[in-house]
């Protein structure tokens, strides 16, 4: 049986390891954090698909204290999270329960996805798995962002991240697609980022 590239430890994951994260997208946080400037302390955020965990836990060093993170995920995280200003949801995005108990918790100055769809190997299916789970994000941004507030999240290219583009920019000042370098070469992934929530 062939080894999946994927299944190969490249320079990210390696790095995650020695640095204590649970996987490699945290650097693609980091470098979105530090080109768009979205984090600052004493923030509330909101991190969609949190699992395994390294962005909560990147997110919380960050924040080293104050503001708050809630997260959700249908898995479990691997990360220890004994933060008095950190709240997560064992559950589906799609919950109406779910999304309650977060919002509740806002307003909040970013919503953070790194969700993805479970993944078939079908191109178009997983687009549109992924265009799905953006817009449900886009719409808990709608519902708790501050205005001022930020937007980040992940999705498989397709034909899709024009028109989720344009409804961003409706709601935000600026509204852009970024590739970090820590994405693998052969991704089709790209991240939607938002500043500016007109409320």
């Amino acid at each position: 049986m062939s080894t999946s590239s994927y299944d190969k430890p490249d320079f990210w994951a390696l790095k995650a390891k020695k640095e204590g994260y649970p996987a490699r997208s945290v650097y693609k946080l980091q470098e979105i954090d530090e080109k768009f400037h979205l984090i600052k302390a004493g923030m509330r955020i909101i991190d969609i698909g949190a699992a395994p965990g390294s962005w909560s836990q990147w997110l919380l060093k960050r924040l080293a204290g104050t503001g708050f993170l809630s997260a959700v995920d249908l898995q479990p995280l691997t990360m220890n999270s004994p933060h008095s200003n950190f709240f997560f949801v064992r559950g589906d995005l799609y919950d109406p329960a779910v999304r309650s108990q977060l919002i509740a918790k806002g307003p909040y100055n970013l919503v953070a996805s790194d969700a993805a769809p479970g993944t078939t190997g079908n191109r178009v299916v997983d687009q549109g798995g992924s265009e799905a789970i953006v817009d449900a994000v886009i719409s808990y941004a709608e519902e708790s962002l501050a205005p001022g507030g930020s937007f980040v999240a992940k999705l498989f290219q397709g034909g899709a991240e024009r028109e989720l583009i344009d409804r961003l920019k409706t709601r935000f000042s600026t509204a852009r697609s970024f590739k970090p370098k820590a994405c693998r070469s052969n991704s089709f992934e790209i991240y939607l980022v938002a500043s500016g929530f007109k409320g």
